[in-house]
Formats: structure tokens, sequence, C-alpha cells
């Protein structure tokens, strides 16, 4: 007799244990406790809504006032612009040390190594407060021979703003992350494909470009991603410098207002939408690069919706055949 399994049904045991010569009995497989943790998460989701609805603490007033308001959108604005500087200058510089990493040069292996270590061990907020303060430690920069004569020197009061040290501080942390994800995701690759192109005179470009790399985004698109939403959120970390992000901006408001939790809403909901764009994002990366391993994509939202809609249509169209 075979097993029941959560998604079939079992076959009832014939009777009298004599071969059973009609149809077969289906019986379906009852899952009362999921039934039960069905019903749970329904009350535990209508709680909080209904908390979050009906607390006049929350202030939905204030919250649609100021949800659009020009000096928001500006903060959210100014929010995208760091993170997508900072992550295309980040993500650069981390594929670069990921390669010097994986390189047979001693030299090159040690000081992406030191890099990495340094920035992963120092906190982001001090890293922040530390470019934002260069010109205290070095007030002139010279371009010069080694321990000899200068070419030309320049003044770095006005060299390193604030927003230029946020992109710097935001980038440095980012490159040290994303190497290690770009290294593990070509260390994923395994070495026998790259031996075997060897063997068949593939140049070693055409290797990392045609073989590796395609491959290796299986593993890096996840990552990546997760490490794009951190950055994301992580901008917020600037409103230190008093740049007028949207976690700042907001602050300003509250500030002025005494508003402070439908403002920290308003900071919140803007967060959650921008991220759900970014998963949103991830999910069409990870499915293009889920070609040739999975024999069959993913369905997108709209495939799904469209699933959805037609299952409807053949459910009425059943009925309407039996009556």
């Amino acid at each position: 007799m075979p097993l029941a399994t959560d998604d079939k049904v079992a076959l009832a045991p014939p009777d009298g244990g004599t071969e059973q010569t009609g149809a077969p009995k289906i019986v379906p497989v009852r899952h009362s406790w999921r039934w039960v943790a069905v019903a749970v998460a329904l009350v535990l989701v209508a709680q909080m809504a209904h908390a979050l609805a009906t607390n006049p603490g929350l202030e939905w007033a204030t919250f649609r006032e100021y949800f659009f308001d020009p000096s928001v959108l500006n903060g959210v604005w100014l929010t995208l612009q760091l993170t997508f500087y900072a992550a295309l200058a980040g993500f650069t510089g981390g594929i670069v040390l990921a390669f010097m990493r994986l390189s047979p040069n001693p030299l090159l292996r040690v000081t992406a190594y030191g890099f990495v270590w340094v920035v992963r061990s120092v906190p982001l907020l001090v890293q922040v407060l530390f470019w934002f303060n260069i010109s205290y430690l070095y007030s002139r920069l010279s371009i010069g021979v080694p321990f000899g004569p200068e070419f030309f020197s320049f003044s770095t009061t006005n060299l390193v703003g604030s927003l230029s040290a946020a992109v710097i501080a935001l980038s440095v942390n980012e490159a040290a992350f994303a190497s290690e994800i770009v290294r593990a995701g070509v260390l994923s690759v395994s070495h026998g494909q790259l031996e075997a192109a060897a063997a068949l005179g593939i140049p070693r470009r055409r290797q990392l470009v045609r073989i590796v790399l395609p491959q290796a985004m299986r593993t890096i698109a996840p990552n990546a991603a997760n490490q794009l939403i951190a950055l994301f959120k992580n901008t917020s970390i600037v409103s230190v410098m008093a740049i007028m992000e949207l976690f700042y901006t907001v602050q300003v408001i509250y500030g002025r207002t005494s508003r402070v939790v439908p403002m920290l809403l308003v900071a919140t909901a803007w967060y959650v939408l921008l991220t759900t764009l970014l998963s949103i994002f991830q999910y069409y990366v990870e499915r293009h690069y889920a070609k040739g391993a999975a024999r069959t994509l993913p369905p997108t939202l709209v495939q799904r919706v469209r699933l959805a809609i037609s299952n409807l249509r053949a459910a009425a169209a059943g009925e309407r055949t039996l009556r």
C-alpha cells in the first residue's frame, strides 16, 4: 500500500485482505494541525491589524499628511541616490577585491585580505565619522615621490563634504562585504569545469565570462540583493552628519512638530515600500540566472495571477456543468 504524503491521497486497504477488483476508494489525507496553525495565524494577523487601525497614538491623520510631503520626498530621493552611488562604487570595488583575494600573487591576496579585515572590524558609524573628519587628520594632500619632492598639493578643507564623506564611507564598507559575496560565488563553481574549458583551449577571459560568472551569479544574486537592502537601510546612519536623507528629514519634522510616532511610521512605510521593490527586483534577477539550473522557472507575479484566474474560471465552469 503506498504511503500517504502531504500532497497525495492514500488508497483504502481492501476489505478482508482479499484482492480488490473494483476502483480503489480514495481517502483524503487530513491535516488537522495545519488548519489549527492557519487559524492561529489568522487570529494574530487580525489582532495586529486591529491594533494598528484603532490605536490613537499612531495618529494616522498626521501620517497621511506627511507621507507625500515635499521634504519627505526629497529625503527619499537623496536616500536612493546614496544607495545607488554607494552600491555602484561598492560592488565595483568588491569585484576587484574578490579577484585580488583569488589571485596567485601573495601581495595582492594579503592587501585585499587586510582591507576587508579592517573595514569589517570597524563599525559603519565610526567609518562615517572618520571620513567626515578627514580634513582634521589631513589638512593637505600632496602628490609626488614618496619621501621625496612634492609635485603639487591641495587642501582637504572643501575636498570632502558631508555628502561625499557619506558616499565614500558607504562605498568602502560595501566593497568589503561585496568582495566576500563575489568570492564565495566564484568558489562555488566546480574547478573541474575550468579544467575542462582549459583542455578545450578556451581562453581564460572567456572561461570567466561565459562559464564561471553565469553559474556564480546563482550564489551571488541572493546575497548581493540582501547586502543592497542592508545598504539602503544603512543610509540612515549618515543622519549624524545632518544630511537630509529620509531618516534625518523625519527627525527634523518630528523635532519641530513633536509628532514622533507618526513620523517614524512615515519613514518605516517608505523603507518597507522601497525594500519591497528591491525584493521584487531580486526575484527577477534570481529567476533569470536560474535558467539552466531549474527545469521549470518559478512563475512571475503576473503568471501567478493569471493561473489563479484560470483556476477560478475552470472551477466555475465545472460547477455549471454539474448543475
